[in-house]
């Protein structure tokens, strides 16, 4: 379905009341370089909001390789799968996020949303279902049955097409366990920006399923955060910004980027008490065995796509 307005994939992230709004330096470049497996380049924040194409040369010159773009509404899958087209540094991902769900329930549109989303997942770059799951954060009660309808039509649209599934789990850790022992997980399945504690991580390594850390791993306050890094196996690490959200420390709370990846993957080396290029290298090959290669499929010559520096205000977190 073509998308009528260019700019309809922009949104812009809310700004708290005293941020920071400016963007952090660049860190020291990696030795060996990972993958961002779940960003939001759509979503514009900062001062001076960054075009994708300038947030992905920052992420090359530190050591980024390339990231997932992750859609989250039917504007910014579309985005996410056309922009993947042309950008050989960026693959895709696309779905409908859990807290989008009940207002397309609502407007009697879920279910053609939903087959929309089945038709992006057939397009070339498109490697990921994502992001799907549940939110009982900031969804209430009435909007739950049409969570649950949307995640396992989403699990359906993964195993259908082969793709890996990036799942969004906020304060639903039980009933999205359980959803995927029910209906079945896909082969390969992501629980991005992974939030639960060292147990949760142990019933994610008995059912293979990978778990993406993000900056949150970095804060302080996350001691359970690192005790399930400590217990998952090396195999199934991911690593991802969320970006623009969750920024690592030493710079929590400033707009978040791929570039600001370097951070997250150093607090991790660090708990793990190894070597960051050796992290970074199995961390890569994880993220290859989860989605494939950047350059699996080849990239067309982009015309004119649109800028990423202005739009409603929104934002998928």
């Amino acid at each position: 379905m073509a998308n009528a307005d260019p700019a309809a994939h922009v949104r812009r992230r809310e700004q708290t009341k005293g941020r920071d709004l400016s963007y952090p330096p660049l860190p020291e470049p990696l030795v060996v370089g990972v993958y961002d497996n779940h960003t939001h380049l759509e979503i514009a924040d900062g001062e001076n909001s960054i075009d994708f194409r300038e947030h992905l040369d920052r992420a090359s010159s530190v050591g980024v390789r390339g990231v997932i773009q992750v859609g989250g509404d039917l504007e910014t899958s579309r985005w996410s799968a056309e922009t993947a087209l042309h950008e050989p540094r960026m693959l895709a991902a696309v779905a409908i996020h859990p807290n989008e769900t009940p207002a397309y329930d609502a407007a009697g549109t879920l279910d053609d949303a939903i087959a929309e989303i089945d038709e992006l997942a057939s397009r070339p770059r498109v490697v990921a279902v994502g992001e799907t799951g549940l939110d009982f954060f900031r969804t209430g009660p009435e909007g739950r049955a049409a969570q649950y309808r949307s995640f396992e039509a989403h699990i359906e649209i993964a195993k259908r097409h082969n793709l890996a599934l990036q799942i969004h789990d906020r304060d639903a850790h039980a009933e999205v366990i359980a959803t995927l022992l029910r209906v079945g997980a896909p082969e390969r399945t992501v629980f991005h920006c992974f939030s639960g504690d060292a147990e949760m991580a142990r019933i994610c390594t008995e059912n293979g399923w990978y778990m993406s850390f993000a900056g949150t791993v970095t804060f302080k306050s996350a001691g359970d955060l690192r005790e399930a890094l400590a217990v998952a196996p090396r195999q199934l690490l991911l690593a991802e910004t969320d970006a623009p959200f969750l920024t690592p420390e030493p710079f929590r709370g400033r707009p978040n980027a791929p570039y600001l990846l370097p951070h997250t993957l150093r607090a991790m080396a660090a708990h793990l008490e190894t070597d960051v290029s050796l992290l970074a290298a199995q961390i890569a090959s994880n993220t290859e065995l989860a989605y494939g290669r950047w350059d699996a499929e080849p990239v067309t010559a982009p015309h004119d796509l649109p800028r990423g520096d202005a739009g409603p205000v929104g934002g998928l977190a």
